[in-house]
């Protein structure tokens, strides 16, 4: 069972199982603080990330509020992770990622290949990430790239 929220004396060090995958970071959203948790490569989806000419309101930040707007906006990609119970990662949380990967705490991402993220750099295009190196991309929304589920847990203070 995926916890809704865990006590902050309850969560695991960085690169342990949680939550059906590894955690890897901790985040602040406005007031409160979630673990993100990244699904492992099993779980990845590969896909478009949208329509081209079609802008969806998205930021650098917050992948859970930039899945949604891409599934109301008719993003298939984003509607069959969101059926996982989990978020495509922000351009932000995407980085964090990488950051986690460097310090050993993901080791299965694919170094071959881009990976979506959930931000928008304009009505025809978004933002993919390799892990190779951490570079970031602008990329046609028709493109085809993986995306790592992501899962988000309110830590309780």
């Amino acid at each position: 069972m995926i916890p809704a929220s865990i006590k902050a004396s309850e969560l695991p060090a960085f690169g342990q199982p949680f939550a059906d995958g590894t955690l890897f970071a901790r985040q602040w959203y406005g007031n409160s603080e979630y673990a993100l948790v990244a699904l492992g490569a099993d779980a990845e989806i590969k896909g478009e990330w949208g329509k081209r000419g079609k802008s969806v309101d998205t930021n650098h930040g917050d992948g859970e509020a930039n899945t949604r707007a891409m599934a109301e906006a008719g993003s298939e990609l984003a509607a069959k992770v969101l059926a996982l119970g989990a978020v495509i990662p922000s351009a932000l949380e995407s980085h964090q990622m990488m950051f986690a990967k460097q310090q050993g705490y993901l080791s299965d991402l694919d170094e071959s290949e881009w990976y979506w993220t959930s931000s928008q750099y304009s009505s025809d295009l978004a933002f993919p990430v390799h892990f190779l190196g951490g570079s970031t991309y602008i990329g046609l929304k028709d493109g085809s790239f993986r995306v790592r589920p992501v899962r988000k847990i309110l830590i309780l203070h």
